[in-house]
């Protein structure tokens, strides 16, 4: 498909770090979702051509959740990786720019849901992840 959604930010973090946070299966669950009503309570990733990358999304109160399941088909160590998951694929990039990093998430849109709505939900969760990455120091 080339109708692509586009998501980014500019984090306040180096390329290392934030490669780090979103890979990281020990950070993906502190920000792997688009509302604060929701969480990520496990991760798991394999990054790894072939590998698969797991994440669980609910609701708090358990109503209703999800499970995220993709497999990379490309990584370029702390550059980008592209994955393929449900008949799609997302492509996620890391550009450097000195002590700070753009993050530029594309995918496949799918066909239940109003575009802005997906686009909102995906830019939802990188806003997350940028609020925790930009607030956490390592460790």
């Amino acid at each position: 498909m080339d109708n692509k959604i586009t998501v980014t930010a500019i984090i306040n973090a180096d390329t290392k770090k934030v490669w780090d946070y979103y890979t990281n299966p020990s950070h993906i669950v502190n920000w792997n979702f688009a509302d604060p009503s929701w969480h990520c309570p496990k991760a798991e990733n394999d990054m790894k051509v072939g590998g698969t990358y797991k994440a669980r999304m609910e609701a708090k109160d358990k109503s209703f959740g999800f499970d995220f399941e993709a497999v990379y088909s490309k990584i370029v160590e702390g550059k980008e990786f592209t994955y393929e998951f449900g008949g799609r694929t997302a492509t996620v990039e890391f550009k450097s720019l000195g002590s700070q990093t753009e993050l530029i998430v594309s995918f496949d849109p799918e066909n239940q849901n109003p575009i802005e709505m997906q686009k909102g939900g995906w830019q939802s969760i990188l806003n997350n992840f940028k609020t925790y990455t930009e607030n956490e120091s390592i460790a």
